[in-house]
């Protein structure tokens, strides 16, 4: 059995992947792990509040670990700030890290690498699947989702805080993946067979952000925004009932 670690970023392909890992008898998942800007609180490139993901870590019934990052880090401190914190984790018996990615040859790549300098194994549970039939899979398990984040302009802005069905992906632009794995649009996922309860929000403040280039040339770590790439956020508030 291998002692996991889960990369949680709250949306539709960590939530789907997770769901695969619960039923595998040869996963024990030890914690769930999410990056969060240091200045914003929030997850990284989704946008969504820390009082959100940890009310889904709380719904999973998992431990949560955050790791903080500071905004627009070179890869250089990106990469040095997750050894420190996989090398922890790893001397409390973690074996593997687990991700949901789904085709990005470059960015596995990237990730098996850096797990190798310390030794851990990397898992994709979603790896080389159709993503018009995972997101329908999605679907169909009962997962609920709602868009967060859509690259401009290769979203339209009325994609974002959509919530994910059938008539959304009708409407999707047939140049758009439809899980988004090229980097189009980000989700908050809220309820599902994994989750205790559903989370209860209300919709914030939609806004379009742009974001300077990394401040290395390495261009592996895709989650980096680029220059010239700007992004619409929907906000989340957690409704003061799940907030308790």
């Amino acid at each position: 059995m291998y002692k996991s670690v889960f990369n949680w970023s709250g949306g539709k392909d960590s939530a789907l992947a997770l769901y695969y890992c619960l039923q595998d008898p040869t996963i024990e998942i030890s914690s769930l792990l999410t990056t969060v800007s240091q200045q914003y609180e929030r997850i990284s490139m989704h946008g969504v509040r820390v009082s959100l993901l940890e009310e889904q870590a709380r719904q999973l019934g998992l431990p949560l670990k955050k790791i903080m990052v500071p905004e627009n880090p070179d890869m250089s401190t990106y990469n040095e700030l997750m050894q420190q914190n996989l090398l922890a984790l790893k001397s409390q018996g973690v074996q593997a890290s687990i991700f949901g990615d789904i085709f990005l040859e470059d960015l596995k790549a990237y990730r098996e690498q850096k797990l190798a300098e310390v030794n851990l194994k990397g898992l994709f549970p979603l790896w080389g699947k159709k993503t018009d039939l995972l997101i329908r899979e999605f679907l169909e398990l009962g997962f609920k989702t709602i868009v967060v984040c859509g690259k401009s302009p290769d979203l339209p802005e009325e994609f974002v805080g959509r919530t994910i069905d059938r008539d959304f992906l009708a409407d999707l632009p047939k140049h758009i993946d439809p899980c988004g794995e090229n980097g189009e649009f980000h989700t908050f996922v809220y309820d599902g067979p994994i989750f205790k309860s559903p989370i209860d929000f209300t919709l914030g403040e939609k806004v379009l952000r742009s974001y300077p280039a990394p401040k290395s040339e390495d261009s592996c770590h895709t989650e980096l925004p680029a220059q010239d790439i700007g992004f619409y956020f929907q906000d989340l508030i957690l409704s003061p009932n799940d907030s308790l």
